[in-house]
């Protein structure tokens, strides 16, 4: 192959890539490359694992990958709990809305936005560490742990591996800092399943909003444009059937979401139970 075919096909390879993305509403793959962009690009959430084993030193790779992420000031104010007994992953599950994969997944890591580390060493250090009793840190300890579980996300991926966040651990936050043991200071932000993806029950790349919804240049623009909106619903409706699922307006789904406090599944009591956690939140 010439190189002027090799450039060709790497060009159509992006496209479709990009295509898999964002439908129709694709931009141009006139942008520099690498592989890792394969690896995002290719991005899909694993719902469905094989009960095969993981191999051994998995999980400290796939920290040693989520603590290359930044962290603000390196603070590092995060830790993760790896539960692999299928005992504790079953009452996890129940903790987190009967998410069935929770059982099934080999691996089941629990994010936690960590202040008792910091207030540990203060302490030990003649300091009161006042500075932690703002909304501020425990900010950046949830921040910290999304950036640290993202990096995790991607080197699974790059393995092979498929994940899935679980927001839902945020439903019962004392159950699960029970059940972990948490000490105060601490809440588990969410929870991620890793595991080989069943290919036989696989999704595939859901399609996002275009990026005029949320590319804005020099100043914010708007909200919401209704052009993109129905362009999406109509890309999302199209996946949806190539999928054999419902077919759901997105723009359905967030007004659902948005529209009354049950939908948030006990998360609305958030402020409440992380000051029971020992979060200041000043």
């Amino acid at each position: 192959m010439s190189l002027a075919e090799e450039g060709v096909e790497t060009l159509e390879t992006r496209a479709l890539k990009l295509r898999r993305r964002y439908g129709e509403l694709a931009p141009l793959p006139r942008g520099p490359w690498s592989g890792t962009l394969d690896i995002l690009l290719d991005h899909k959430t694993a719902r469905a694992y094989l009960p095969d084993q993981l191999p051994a030193g998995l999980i400290e790779t796939l920290v040693a990958a989520a603590q290359s992420a930044p962290t603000s000031s390196n603070l590092q104010a995060w830790s993760v709990v790896a539960v692999q007994d299928p005992a504790r992953k079953a009452r996890l599950s129940q903790l987190a809305g009967s998410n069935k994969h929770i059982d099934e997944a080999p691996l089941f890591l629990i994010w936690v936005a960590d202040l008792a580390r910091a207030r540990t060493i203060a302490t030990q250090n003649g300091a009161a560490g006042d500075g932690l009793d703002y909304l501020e840190s425990f900010l950046v300890a949830a921040i910290d742990a999304a950036l640290a579980a993202q990096n995790a996300v991607v080197a699974a991926n790059s393995l092979g591996l498929g994940s899935c966040y679980i927001g839902g651990i945020r439903n019962n936050p004392e159950a699960v800092a029970n059940e972990l043991g948490l000490p105060p200071e601490t809440m588990a932000v969410f929870g991620l399943t890793v595991g080989y993806p069943d290919v036989e029950r696989e999704s595939e790349v859901k399609p996002r909003l275009p990026q005029s919804s949320v590319l804005h240049y020099e100043r914010y623009g708007e909200a919401a444009r209704q052009k993109d909106l129905t362009a999406y619903n109509e890309t999302l409706k199209s996946f949806q059937s190539e999928q054999s699922m419902p077919l759901v307006d997105w723009t359905e789904l967030v007004t659902r979401r948005a529209a009354t406090t049950p939908a948030l599944n006990g998360r609305e009591r958030l402020t409440v139970v992380l000051r029971k956690l020992g979060f200041k939140l000043g």
